[in-house]
């Protein structure tokens, strides 16, 4: 159980790194990220709290369909992400007053897409509960009863996600770039992937 619970709480610490890396690289966010900075810009609200919201909406899906990924890491993640990734942009930001060079934001991007992918395979293993937002794959997996595979499912998931956010930023009439960029397209495409890979050369094995 201990060994359960550190990989849960590493991941949801990957999440946090993942999500502030995102937003410092200036080329795009993840696809959930996307959707809810689009979402709270338009409405005017802070980002975490917005995203604290919409866990608790798909939360409400999960309970009804694959209620077997609810768990102690659903509530830890649905709390903390969102405002951790928003301690790591203030302190970069305000704090060090990091210059994000043209280095250090694709450095921050490739951070973002391995931490993603990692986290999520940590704390899904663990089995102590995952975000709202990663249990929409399995959703889809297991509606269409297997014919679409997880790595496919997490894509379309995360495309429909980024397409959203881009509705609701093009609405507001604010910056797109900032949401949207090669950091979201990668995500999208490779965080399926990137998650599979982890699960079964990372996550399992350290729990076997």
């Amino acid at each position: 159980m201990t060994k359960r619970i550190c990989m849960m709480v590493t991941g949801i610490l990957f999440i946090c790194i993942c999500v502030g890396s995102f937003r410092l690289s200036g080329f795009g966010v993840d696809a959930f990220t996307c959707m809810n900075l689009g979402i709270s810009g338009y409405i005017g609200m802070t980002f975490g709290t917005w995203q604290l919201i919409a866990n608790t909406f798909i939360l409400a899906i999960v309970f009804f369909t694959v209620r077997r990924c609810i768990g102690a890491g659903t509530i830890i993640n649905m709390v903390c992400v969102g405002y951790g990734a928003d301690l790591i942009c203030w302190l970069f930001q305000d704090v060090w007053h990091v210059q994000m060079t043209l280095p250090l934001r694709i450095l921050a991007m490739i951070v973002g897409c391995l931490c993603a992918g990692l986290g999520v395979a940590l704390y899904m293993v663990a089995d102590m509960g995952i975000a709202p937002y990663d249990s929409v794959a399995p959703i889809i997996e297991k509606m269409t009863k297997g014919r679409l595979p997880f790595q496919y499912a997490r894509i379309t998931g995360d495309v429909t996600a980024i397409l959203i956010g881009v509705a609701f930023r093009l609405i507001a009439g604010n910056d797109l770039w900032m949401i949207i960029g090669i950091g979201t397209l990668c995500s999208a495409c490779l965080n399926g992937p990137l998650i599979q890979f982890f699960k079964t050369h990372v996550a399992e094995p350290i729990l076997k």
